[in-house]
């Protein structure tokens, strides 16, 4: 066994996370040997800990001008947002803003320690060093001498979820990396992969490895009675088969499947990898049946689920729903976490950092349909049509009232709070009459996003009169109950159809689909959609839009269908209108600029291509 010098932050406790306890009385930044480092559990934890904080939470780890949304559900014209509409992804590298830039914030050092997640690590950086933390663990495993089984294997298996992980976050952008299992100390010769699907299988094994020898629930071992009460955002067994299928559906959808190559069917997966990832989606609703997760029973509970958390808890434990699987550690800062669940709102109504990302009106029009279940279209098409080009708001799906502001919604009642920001005003007639909330620094759509903005008894955070948004924490989570019912949908659907339960899990994916609906309140699915298997597909896609709607989710998405570079997908509109309502009129934004396969994964940093033989650059890059 090789001796050396190890740098770490020993941090058992999630220090810098919304769960704020110190654990250790060793010093941040110790350097001691690698054999005192695994000799204890607390020592050994500590070493895993720090991998909690360099899990990029997407909502706190940019600016405070929030810069998390590059799908089409979205339109900013400033920042990474805007050179992805660009098709200017090599902007990556040199963004300072966003959470997928090269480096930190301007002027920070990059540790993992500081309390704001925009001075952490992000994800190209963070998730390397992941990767290697990972590694020292697992090959460190002869060391862990003075550990108990039960202690040995809940390291061991949080490294093996980390390295899997950690790989997953770059596969997301940058497409099939190298599966690193090992500790590299000299010359890297790992080829690049020739396929996605190559890797994902290869991962796979971390995360059966992980699934083995982590618990179902901290606070049910002897280990995690030391950190009651601070377990929440630890990982789990749920957790590694949550993300096992989710690398599995990845691997086996379109963009995947075809690996670059044109003819590209948006309709085509991997139907193999699909049926392991839906068996491992059962796995977790095996867990919620057993009471370890939960979905709220209705609209009024699920709102909680994004940010009714008082201060420094997490979020998704509420007693009305327990939803939380996985989280980033986040940023306990609390001006960045505030600009977060403002990131919807205009800044005349929310608070200075506020109201930069502008809600498209055609990813709303898409995909919140109307009261009857139906998308608008197919609405539209019915002998019966709810829809009304003249009254747009009107008769939608309940989602769209509750996550979503539109013009003339009361916003406050509070007497305190001035007139011009009780109501909605965002309307525009596009010459050059708007309301108040349609002008400078204010929606440019004609919609605000509300998903984590606080509301009590009907009253939002106000800038000047209401000021409540500082009694909560809100948080992008990186996996919850109501994603993996999503997933586990999709999965399902190309492995045996909408109507045929999983082997390992009595549930149909039209049954997962409108578990869901029952909870929001809107009708199930149609027949006639459940019975074609194309336009299944579409309204289970337009579900999961809605349901993860602004979660930072749908970039990602449009991507691994395939559909990224089609027309629907690239305009980004709003939506003219007069303070009388006498007219309605959709205009363009912008029309990005998406090539198949080019826009589809970012390049990587040209050295990163000239280091050896085998790892070529991204089509068209």
């Amino acid at each position: 066994m090789k001796k050396l010098k190890i740098t770490i932050v020993l941090l058992v406790g999630l220090l810098v996370s919304v769960s704020c306890e110190e654990y250790l009385d060793i010093a941040p930044e110790a350097e001691i040997d690698i054999t005192d480092v695994f000799a204890t559990f607390e020592s050994s934890q500590g070493f895993v800990e720090e991998m909690y904080n360099l899990v990029v939470e997407y909502g706190t780890s940019g600016h405070s001008f929030q810069d998390y949304i590059f799908g089409d559900d979205a339109y900013r014209n400033a920042q990474f947002s805007q050179a992805v509409d660009q098709g200017n992804l090599t902007n990556w590298i040199t963004q300072k803003y966003a959470y997928l830039g090269k480096d930190t914030h301007q002027g920070q050092d990059g540790s993992t320690s500081n309390s704001q997640a925009r001075r952490r690590p992000r994800i190209w950086r963070g998730s390397m060093l992941g990767i290697r933390k990972a590694n020292i663990v697992i090959a460190n495993e002869d060391l862990m001498t003075g550990l108990t089984q039960d202690e040995k294997n809940v390291v061991l298996g949080q490294a093996y979820f980390f390295r899997a992980f950690f790989h997953n976050e770059i596969m997301k952008f940058w497409g099939r990396f190298p599966h690193i299992t090992e500790v590299y100390d000299g010359v890297i010769t790992t080829p690049r992969p020739e396929t996605y699907r190559e890797v994902a299988i290869s991962i796979n094994e971390d995360y059966k490895k992980a699934i083995e020898l982590l618990p179902v629930n901290w606070d049910y071992e002897d280990y995690g009675q030391r950190t009651l009460g601070n377990n929440a955002g630890r990982v789990t067994k749920g957790a590694a088969y949550a993300f096992q299928g989710k690398n599995l559906l990845f691997a086996a959808s379109p963009l995947m499947k075809f690996n670059n190559e044109p003819g590209i069917d948006t309709y085509t997966y991997d139907t193999e990898l699909a049926a392991m990832a839906a068996e491992a989606f059962a796995e977790v609703l095996k867990l919620e049946q057993a009471g370890e997760y939960s979905l709220a029973k209705n609209m009024e509970d699920y709102k909680k689920v994004f940010w009714e958390t008082p201060r420094n808890t997490w979020p998704g434990l509420v007693p009305e729903a327990h939803e939380l699987i996985f989280a980033g550690s986040g940023g306990s800062h609390v001006g960045t976490t505030i600009a977060f669940m403002a990131a919807g709102i205009p800044r005349p109504i929310g608070q200075s950092a506020s109201g930069n990302d502008n809600a498209t009106h055609n990813f709303i029009y898409y995909n919140f349909g109307m009261a009857n279940g139906l998308s608008i279209e197919d609405d539209l098409k019915s002998g019966s049509p709810l829809y009304n080009p003249n009254r747009p708001f009107d008769n939608r799906d309940p989602r769209f009232y509750a996550w979503l502001f539109s013009d003339r919604d009361v916003i406050s009642n509070r007497g305190s709070v001035p007139d011009a920001n009780k109501t909605a005003q965002l309307y525009d007639d596009g010459q050059g009459n708007s309301g108040a909330h349609r002008a400078t620094n204010a929606s440019l759509t004609g919609y605000m996003f509300k998903k984590f903005y606080p509301e009590i008894d009907g009253q939002y955070h106000v800038q000047s009169g209401n000021n409540i948004i500082r009694r909560f924490t809100g948080m992008r989570i990186h996996m919850r109950l109501t994603d993996v019912y999503l997933m586990y949908a999709e999965a399902l659907h190309v492995a045996k159809g909408a109507t045929t339960p999983s082997s390992a899990f009595g549930l149909t994916a039209e049954q997962a689909i409108n578990t869901l609906r029952d909870r929001a309140g809107v009708p199930h699915v149609n027949a006639a959609i459940v019975a074609d298997s194309k336009k299944f597909m579409d309204e289970l896609r337009r579900e999961r839009a809605v349901e993860l709607s602004y979660e930072g989710h749908r970039w990602m998405d449009i991507r691994r269908w395939g559909v990224a570079h089609e027309e629907k997908y690239r305009k980004k509109t709003g939506l003219y209108f007069d303070k009388d309502w006498t007219f309605f009129q959709e205009f363009e934004l912008v029309e990005r600029v998406c090539e198949y396969p080019k826009h589809y994964w970012l390049p990587f940093e040209a050295n990163q291509t000239q280091f050896y033989e085998g790892f070529p650059q991204n089509p068209g890059w």
